[in-house]
């Protein structure tokens, strides 16, 4: 109890480990749960039912868990859970599911959530993953691992992005953007791959050459999309890295940026 801070507010039915620190005026509700190495900054409000991992750090001012901004929200029962290693930087805010939809916002390990950022009721957010500050999810929106956004970009509701793609500055995603891929411009357009985010991955140049080639399938024939797979599943048995392109494919319901 000597890491939590006399002025805290903490709900009876809270679980938090024996080593979690909580700072000052900080507020944790009903139904939530904090797990070991975690650390709670000061002036931050955690909401329930949410679950929250290990070795989690909540700076000040942050709010996670709190009732999802959909007017079609009228109380349900729904979640937010949290997984290990996280980030969240001040005023960072988190809100959990609806009914309407999946019911749960996921976050996974390891990733970093600026100032100010945003991720909406019913997201799915993977691993790995760097907001930076100002960037927002809308509602429904999918986020696979490794993926980076940057300052001040915004992705529509129920789009996807995928692994180790790149969102640029003040950029729009209106539609899916598939892995690899970086996307600037409001809409957002595809301008590449990301590569020097795979280089700092550790992919090698043969990685990077067939994703390169994977997408030039996907932008630069001019195939449509139908003709893009067929050449993509050709491709695949000797390049495997275009398989990450063609699992991301039918999980596209926005169509993708093009």
């Amino acid at each position: 109890m000597a890491l939590i801070h006399p002025t805290a507010i903490i709900a009876s039915d809270a679980s938090i480990a024996a080593d979690v620190e909580v700072g000052p005026y900080s507020i944790i509700g009903s139904e939530v749960s904090v797990g070991g190495g975690s650390r709670i900054g000061p002036h931050v409000v955690l909401k329930g039912p949410t679950r929250i991992g290990r070795n989690n750090r909540i700076s000040q001012f942050a709010s996670l868990g709190d009732d999802p901004q959909d007017k079609k929200y009228h109380g349900e029962r729904s979640y937010l859970e949290i997984g290990d290693g996280n980030v969240f930087r001040e005023c960072a805010t988190v809100h959990r599911g609806t009914g309407a939809g999946s019911g749960v916002t996921r976050i996974g390990d390891d990733n970093l959530f600026m100032a100010y950022t945003h991720v909406a009721h019913d997201c799915i957010v993977g691993s790995h993953c760097i907001l930076a500050n100002y960037s927002g999810l809308a509602g429904h929106v999918e986020v696979d691992d490794w993926v980076i956004l940057g300052g001040y970009s915004g992705v529509h509701q129920f789009c996807k992005i995928g692994a180790h793609a790149f969102l640029a500055n003040n950029a729009t995603a209106t539609r899916d953007v598939p892995p690899f891929v970086m996307a600037a411009g409001a809409p957002a357009e595809p301008k590449g791959i990301n590569l020097e985010g795979l280089k700092r991955r550790g992919f090698g140049p043969e990685r990077i050459a067939a994703i390169k080639a994977g997408y030039k399938i996907l932008y630069r024939t001019g195939l449509k999309l139908a003709e893009a797979t067929v050449e993509l599943e050709r491709l695949a048995p000797e390049h495997p890295e275009m398989r990450a392109y063609l699992e991301f494919l039918p999980r596209s319901t926005r169509s993708l940026i093009r």
